[in-house]
């Protein structure tokens, strides 16, 4: 007997789903408008403002540093989270349980008071260039995503293989690098995946390191908004959406997703 669903459930449902996709359709829209200025529904159907984000310098000059910023900071953010959650995943007895929870810190910081900190430490009290200092900031907004994720699967990992190897006569860096690292291939993927979007769209971290001649792509949208209003704003965006959604994609058709939740 097939159970009937309440319509409250059914209303629940569908509020829930336009709450999420409304704003999503609304910025659709509106990049797609023959106007010079945002509005919704659109008035007219152009691509003109795509193309125009390609003919602003400072949109493709930031796109670049984003990217580049995105990858290394992700990148970094990896080569210490990995060593850093094999750590806490492999000594879990012998290592003091606060030390996991050092690595969520700054998520739990409020973002502002840490861009604010590292632009006193770090560009202001060691000069820092910018470039580098965004790069550090970068990796630090993401290791929790890094540690987390690539812990969760680690967790799961059976470590007496890894001591079966070592028993063999493989060398532990060795045995580190092929039998453990294939093992959390998934986990390693989704963490570098998480943190890269993150750090793609990053705004309070970057607000407060960015510097003369090097901006991201997030603050230098902000910056266009303040004397223009027109639906560049609105390309931009569902760029960065597609983009996003895109990476997602390819994991799903190579991984699937199943393995963020273990």
């Amino acid at each position: 007997m097939k159970t009937r669903i309440h319509p409250v459930l059914i209303f629940i449902t569908v509020v829930t789903f336009l709450f999420l996709l409304g704003p999503l359709v609304v910025i659709i829209g509106a990049s797609l408008s023959d106007t010079s200025y945002l509005t919704f529904p659109p008035q007219g159907l152009t691509l003109h403002w795509y193309s125009n984000i390609f003919e602003i310098s400072a949109f493709t000059r930031t796109m670049g540093t984003s990217f580049m910023l995105a990858i290394g900071g992700t990148t970094l953010s990896m080569l210490i989270g990995i060593p850093a959650a094999y750590a806490l995943a492999r000594y879990r007895v012998e290592l003091p349980s606060f030390l996991g929870n050092i690595f969520v810190l700054p998520i739990l910081i409020p973002e502002i008071v840490l861009g604010f900190s590292l632009m006193k430490s770090l560009a202001s009290g060691f000069g820092v260039p910018i470039i580098a200092a965004l790069l550090v900031g970068h990796a630090l907004i993401v290791l929790p995503y890094t540690v987390r994720v690539v812990g969760a699967s680690l967790n799961s990992f059976d470590f007496s293989i890894e001591e079966a190897a070592v028993s063999l006569g493989c060398p532990r860096y060795k045995a580190f690098f092929t039998v453990v690292l294939p093992n959390i291939r998934a986990g390693i993927i989704a963490g570098f995946i998480l943190a890269f979007i993150t750090s793609l769209n990053d705004v309070s971290i970057s607000i407060f390191l960015t510097g003369p001649g090097v901006s991201t792509l997030p603050i230098q949208l902000l910056a266009h908004m303040e004397q223009f209003f027109d639906p560049t704003i609105a390309s931009v965006s569902v760029l960065l959406m597609g983009v996003t959604v895109a990476v997602m994609a390819v994991v799903e058709r190579t991984l699937g997703l199943t393995f963020l939740t273990k």
